[in-house]
C-alpha cells in the first residue's frame, strides 16, 4: 500500500481491511495509511451469545480509545447506529444469535475521519467492521461472517 492518491483507500474500505487483516503482516500498512490520513481508529475482539455484550464491547472500545467523545450523545448515537448496522449484516438482516443458541467470535475495527471522494462531505464519519465467526456454540459448527456499518457524526 502506498499513500499516493491513486492507491489511496476510503475510510470504509480501510476499516474492513483493518478488521480482516488484524493478524496479518499487512495490518501495519493499513494502520500507516489510517495514520497518514489523520483517522482515529482501534481494533478489538469480542465473543458472546448476547448482542448486548457485543454492542457494549465495541462502544466501550470507541470511548476508551478516544474514537468518540463519551460525553457527546451525538457521537455515542452515531457509533451505536454503525455498530447495529454491522451486527445486522452478520445476522443476515435479523440478528440471529443469542436466544436461538448462536454465538459470535468477532474482530472489530472502528475508524473515524473525513470521507473523501467525488462529493464534498462535511464533518466526520464513523465506520465499524466486524469480522469473524457465527454459529452454534460448539467448535467447528460456525462459519465466517463480515458486517459493516457507516454513519455520519
Amino acid at each position: 500500500m502506498t499513500n499516493s492518491k491513486a492507491a489511496s483507500f476510503p475510510i470504509g474500505k480501510l476499516s474492513i481491511m483493518l478488521a480482516v487483516l488484524q493478524d496479518h503482516e499487512w495490518r501495519k500498512d493499513v494502520e500507516d495509511e489510517l495514520t497518514a490520513k489523520g483517522f482515529r481508529f482501534t481494533i478489538g475482539r469480542v465473543g458472546a451469545m448476547d448482542i448486548i455484550k457485543v454492542v457494549t464491547a465495541i462502544e466501550t472500545a470507541a470511548k476508551n480509545n478516544k474514537i468518540i467523545d463519551s460525553e457527546s450523545y451525538r457521537e455515542i448515537h452515531a457509533v451505536y447506529h454503525a455498530i447495529i448496522e454491522a451486527i445486522q449484516s452478520i445476522g443476515r438482516g435479523v440478528v440471529q444469535f443469542g436466544d436461538i443458541l448462536r454465538t459470535v467470535g468477532l474482530t472489530f475495527s472502528i475508524v473515524r475521519g473525513k470521507m473523501d471522494g467525488a462529493l464534498e462531505h462535511s464533518g466526520e464519519w464513523i465506520a465499524v467492521c466486524v469480522y469473524g465467526t457465527i454459529g452454534a456454540p460448539k467448535k467447528g459448527f460456525e462459519h465466517e461472517a463480515i458486517g459493516f456499518g457507516f454513519n455520519h457524526i
